[in-house]
């Protein structure tokens, strides 16, 4: 089969015949899954860039790829939860499923967690083995397109479902995909006003079309000023995408005293801001965002896709063939595009 891989150290990934895997190859609680589409991820770019985190965690050879959408062709001896034929989509996050975290509801937080595509062999690939443990099979209504973005997707719901949106002020640092989805989900969870806080010009305008009430490009104005122009006791929620600390201090800023923050964004190392002034002393509740909560955030996904009450076509901009896998890079590369999904049909 073709497969997309990592095949050694070093900048770039090939596509490449490998073996195709089949039944004999299951674990007792192993699904084997004919991937139809795959998109691609921004860790997808950390890998093909070769970047510090991807040599300290990737073991080449290795076929990368998390997201995506396929259907089952055959199943383990004890696999239970999925048949074949089932359409299914993939959580990323392996649980150990034996931890305290597991035990408790918090597999999303596994301590001892596997990645997909990062830890164990990924999903751009024709067939791919999936633990059974982490399938969601996903209402016949969705089309495969969006159901290969419902991890991403369900990023953004994880980050707004922390609190109740209903009549309140939200703000959104960072536009990116993920961002985008958020502004969406804000308005459907009943947010009275949303603001989005970009730089990139294509983003900007993405978020116009996704909905946004208030678009601000803090590269041309002050973020808090203008966040305090239009709303006197500031925003009730920050979301943060960014991963920029700039505009983390800055949304901090925008948020009223008691207000709530989530943080989805990643910023790569230590940052310094005042956390007394900033958060401590105005009363701020801050969360930290990883995964989505298994598996209560994909039937919130599930649903709201099934029902048309988000729209992910303001969201993925190409849908390419797989074959042309490095043009989906490059236009990630270039942030010339919202998600990239390839079609494995």
């Amino acid at each position: 089969m073709k497969a997309i891989m990592k095949e050694k150290a070093g900048p770039g990934l090939v596509l490449k015949e490998v073996k195709k895997p089949d039944v004999n190859d299951l674990g007792p609680r192993d699904v084997l899954v004919k991937v139809r589409r795959a998109s691609i991820c921004g860790t997808d770019v950390h890998i093909y860039k070769w970047d510090e985190w991807s040599q300290s965690r990737i073991i080449p050879p290795l076929i990368t790829g998390h997201e995506m959408a396929g259907e089952v062709v055959a199943v383990g001896s004890a696999v239970t939860r999925v048949s074949i034929g089932d359409l299914v989509a993939a959580e990323t996050h392996i649980p150990c499923e034996s931890c305290y975290q597991c035990k408790t509801g918090r597999m999303h937080v596994c301590k001892n967690l596997k990645i997909l595509g990062v830890d164990t062999n990924g999903v751009f690939a024709e067939y791919a083995i999936i633990p059974e443990s982490v399938l969601w099979r996903f209402s016949s209504e969705i089309p495969l397109d969006f159901a290969s973005v419902m991890e991403p997707f369900g990023n953004a719901i994880h980050t707004a479902a922390v609190t109740n949106l209903l009549g309140k002020n939200v703000l959104i640092t960072g536009a990116g995909p993920i961002g985008l989805m958020a502004i969406q989900i804000a308005k459907v969870a009943g947010a009275s006003t949303v603001i989005v806080s970009e730089v990139d010009p294509m983003r900007i305008k993405m978020a116009q079309e996704n909905g946004a009430d208030v678009i601000i490009n803090p590269a041309e104005k002050d973020l808090v000023k203008e966040v305090y122009k239009i709303l006197d006791d500031g925003v009730d929620v920050l979301l943060e995408m960014s991963g920029n600390r700039k505009a983390f201090e800055d949304g901090l800023k925008c948020v009223t005293m008691g207000g709530e923050v989530s943080v989805l964004g990643i910023f790569g190392g230590k940052i310094d801001i005042s956390f007394d002034s900033l958060i401590t002393m105005r009363g701020l509740t801050v969360y930290g965002i990883t995964g989505r909560r298994m598996f209560e955030t994909w039937r919130i996904a599930d649903e709201l896709l099934r029902a048309k009450k988000v729209d992910l076509s303001k969201v993925v901009t190409h849908i390419i063939p797989f074959e042309q896998w490095e043009k989906g890079f490059e236009l990630m590369l270039n942030k010339q595009c919202g998600k990239v999904v390839l079609n494995l049909d």
